[in-house]
Formats: structure tokens, sequence, C-alpha cells
């Protein structure tokens, strides 16, 4: 086995040679080789040092800014107000928009570069573009700028930062200023609504009397007052005049009898007139049962008896009006004090019989117009409890209006996210190019492809030559 391997090894020796032999070029294939080769790699690492040479130093300073991902939300609830509640989502949350590329694109844009120029004492049509890096999976933001020096480099970055954040507050500010004299105009409509709501409530409350619910329920229960106390005027009638109709059985007088005996007794003049009668006609009759009808002593007691009477009638009718009959059957009534304390006390009933009899009336005709206007007091309330309703959610609509315009505030980074500076820009210490390494690299590459691609050349006639022998 191992002569057998030794003999194919020689075997590809004796090919190998063949091919060497049979391919020597002559001593003028090698001059041209040497001519044409030698001007192509020299021409190569010429190029090479002059780019190293000539080509302007350029210096780039970067920075790095990084988005926070958070939201923030507030909340403010006022007693008996209303409430305000604001809450901004984080600027990532959406998947269709992203805010490093709105960056991206304000970092580039046109505006933003006319700042940073004149903030970097330049001319706007000379300030480069900045160079822009997302990093994939985080909120950094990577810019790099150049400049023919590195001072002048990180002078770039230092204002292109700047005009960065100078146009980011901008955006800002006239986003806030937007929605301020968007609330503000919002404010303005709600306090129109909350100012006719009280104007309609303090028009109704002025037009109906009614200034309260609890008004309402004032006048619901007067009517329940009201039917209680003519309940309670009723039994007390009752018994007034149970207790008059009583003692005028008792005293066989009605109380207008009883009032007019009163009012005889109480004359000094009918009394002495009344006493002096009954003496006189006590006399008569005594006398004229025992003395004849001519008999002087009788006539003389007729006389004076009958005198008194007309006296007494006359008294009596200039006190009552009553009749002669009438006025002597009341005289006839007259008692003592025992008899004329009932008489009084039956008057006393009678009187504040009549008179519970006329609060009565008058309370029939207050409970009778209260009943009738029951229904109107109710539309009336159902009407101010719709006011009132609606004056408290103007008013709560309008607070928490006003308490959310200063809540908004708290925010500035809803729409335009909050962003830090990671890494500052940096001051170059070295050229970012030309590069001295890429330079080799590239000319070394270039003299390896000349170099492979004439060793082709030269070994392209014994190639030629086997195969047109195998053909």
């Amino acid at each position: 086995m191992n002569i057998a391997q030794k003999i194919h090894a020689d075997r590809r020796l004796v090919r190998l040679w063949g091919l060497f032999r049979d391919g020597l070029p002559s001593v003028g294939r090698y001059q041209r080789y040497f001519k044409i080769l030698g001007p192509v790699i020299g021409s190569i690492w010429i190029l090479t040092a002059l780019y190293l040479i000539v080509v302007p130093r350029s210096y780039t300073s970067q920075f790095s800014l990084i988005l926070p991902g958070s939201g923030v939300g507030s909340s403010i609830n006022v007693e008996s107000i209303g409430q305000a509640q604001g809450t901004s989502n984080s600027a990532f949350a959406s998947p269709t928009l992203s805010p490093t590329e709105n960056y991206k694109q304000l970092l580039t844009a046109d505006v933003t570069l006319r700042a940073a120029a004149r903030l970097a004492h330049e001319s706007e049509d000379a300030f480069p573009v900045p160079t822009i890096k997302l990093v994939d999976q985080t909120n950094l933001i990577s810019i790099s700028i150049s400049a023919n020096s590195a001072a002048a480099a990180h002078r770039r970055a230092m204002a292109l930062q700047e005009a960065f954040v100078e146009e980011l507050t901008a955006l800002r500010a006239d986003e806030a200023k937007k929605r301020e004299d968007s609330d503000r105009a919002r404010l303005s409509e709600l306090s129109d609504k909350v100012k006719t709501a009280q104007r309609k409530l303090i028009e109704f409350q002025a037009s109906h009397g009614l200034a309260t619910l609890e008004q309402f329920n004032s006048r619901i229960a007067s009517v329940d007052t009201l039917r209680d106390k003519e309940r309670d005027l009723r039994v007390q009638m009752r018994i007034q005049g149970g207790t008059a109709s009583r003692l005028s059985g008792t005293l066989g007088a009605n109380p207008g009898g009883a009032n007019v005996i009163m009012r005889l007794k109480g004359d000094p003049v009918f009394a002495e007139l009344a006493q002096r009668y009954a003496a006189a006609s006590a006399d008569a009759q005594l006398k004229a049962g025992t003395l004849g009808p001519q008999h002087s002593a009788r006539a003389q007691a007729d006389a004076e008896s009958a005198q008194l009477r007309l006296a007494l009638v006359r008294r009596g009718q200039e006190l009552t009006g009553l009749s002669e009959q009438a006025l002597l059957r009341q005289t006839d009534l007259q008692v003592g004090d025992g008899r004329s304390n009932l008489m009084q006390a039956m008057s006393a009933s009678d009187a504040q019989a009549a008179g519970t009899r006329s609060a009565l009336a008058e309370l029939h005709g207050d409970l009778a117009r209260a009943r009738a206007d029951a229904p109107q007091w109710i539309l009336q309330a159902q009407q101010l409890a719709d006011l009132q309703r609606d004056q408290r959610v103007t008013e709560a609509v309008f607070s928490s209006a006003l308490a959310r315009l200063d809540t908004n505030k708290q925010d500035p980074f809803a729409s335009y996210p909050l962003v830090q500076v990671l890494a500052a820009p940096s001051l170059p210490k070295a050229p970012s190019s030309p590069s001295v390494i890429i330079a080799l690299a590239g000319a070394l590459a270039a003299t390896f492809m000349t170099l492979l691609a004439f060793g082709l050349l030269w070994l392209r006639q014994p190639i030629l030559r086997r195969m047109l022998q195998s053909a």
C-alpha cells in the first residue's frame, strides 16, 4: 500500500515538472510581465500614498440621546365639584409610530440644520447633514457630524444638540399653546352654559316662589298639618257645642237668652228697677189677697207696680230691643250668682264654638286650596329639580374642565417624549478619515488581486496546450 502511494506521488511530480518544463517562457516573456506588473503595483501604492497625503483630514464628533419610555398620569377629585383626570401613555406604546424616527427626522430637518449653523457661526449651506443611527431594541439615537478639525466638529455637534433642543422646546410650546387655546374656548362655552343654567334657575325661583326642594317638602307637609289641625278643631268644636247644649238644657235657656240675661243683669239701673218691681209686685199681690178692689192701698200698690213694670220694660228695651213679653220672661229667669256662672260658662262655650266654627271654615278653605295646588306644586318641584340638576352638571363639567386645563400642563412630554443626553458631544482625538488601516488593507488587496491575475496569465499556455492535446 505504501509502494502504491509512493508511485502515485511520483507520477504527480512528473506531471507538474512537465507542466513547468513545457510552459517555461522565454526571456522576453519575463521582461514583458515585469514591465506590466511593476507599473500596475507601483500605481496602486502610489495612489494609496497620495490618498493618505492629499485627502484632507476629517474629524467626527459623536453624541447620543436616550428617550425614557414610561408614561405619566394624574387625577384631581374635588369634593362636590368634579373630577379631572389626565393620563399620557408611553410614546412607544403605538406599534406604528416611533418617536426615535420622528426625532431622527427633526435632527436632519432643514430648520434644525440652519439653526445649528447660526449657533456654530457657519454658513447655512456649508453645514453638513449629520449621520443618524438608531440602535435596535433600544431608545438610543447616535448622532455623528464631521468637520476639518476636532474643535470644529465638537462645535458643530454642540450647536446641533442645542438647535435640536430648541426646536423640540418650540414644538412643545406650540402644542401646549394650541391645546390651551382650545381648552379656553371650551371653557368659555362651558361658562356660558353655566350662566344660562343659573339664569333659568333664578328666573324659575323668582316667578314661582319656589327656591328649594325643602320648600316644596314644607308645602306638602303643611297640607298634612292643615289636615291634622282641621281634625283637632272639629273635635274641639264638638266639645264646645256639646258643653253649650248641655248647659242650655240645664238652665232652660239658649245661649242667646243667656246673653240677654247677662246684659240686663249687668245694668245697675235695670237691676234696681227689677228689684223694686219684684217688691212692688209682691206687695200688690199681697194686698190683692186681703183688700178689696176699691181699696185705696190696693189701688196704690197696683199703680206703683204698673209704673215700675213700665219703667223696667222701657229700660230693658233700650238695652236689648226685645218685646215686653220676652223681656219680662228674661227678667223672671234672673237668678243668683250660681246660675249666673253657669250662664256665663254656656255663653263662653257657645262663643268658643262659634270661633272654632269660623276657624274651621277658614281652615277648610286653606286645605281645599292646598289640595288644589298640590299637583302644580309637584310639577314645579320636578322643574326645579331638573334645573338644579342641569346647574350642578354644568358646574361640575366646567370645574372638571378648569382642573383638566392645569393637569394637562403637568406633562409637556405627551406628544414629544422626554429626551436626555446619554453621551455629550465628544472632542475627537484622531481624524476619522482618511483611515491608514483601510487604505493599506485596500492596497494589499489590490496587489494580491493583481498578482493573482498575472499568475493566471502565466499559466494559460500550458493549460491550453494540455486541453488541445486531450481533444
